[in-house]
């Protein structure tokens, strides 16, 4: 019987706090959100865990926003 092998989740931090874990799923790997503004990428798939912080990155104002 052949039983699925379970991938290791990916943390996806930005500006070194937590944003979500990715999740591979078949041949895509799914983001899970811990935090705002990262909820919009809940359960959105990608081909890369890469590709999943690359867009949680673009959700997350810079340091120099923030400190403004």
């Amino acid at each position: 019987m052949f039983e699925p092998v379970m991938s290791e989740p990916f943390v996806v931090e930005i500006w070194g706090e937590p944003a979500g874990v990715v999740l591979k799923e078949d041949h895509t790997f799914r983001f899970h959100a811990f935090a705002r503004p990262f909820f919009a990428l809940d359960g959105v798939q990608f081909a890369t865990p890469g590709q999943a912080r690359l867009a949680a990155a673009r959700l997350q104002p810079s340091r120099r926003e923030a400190t403004t």
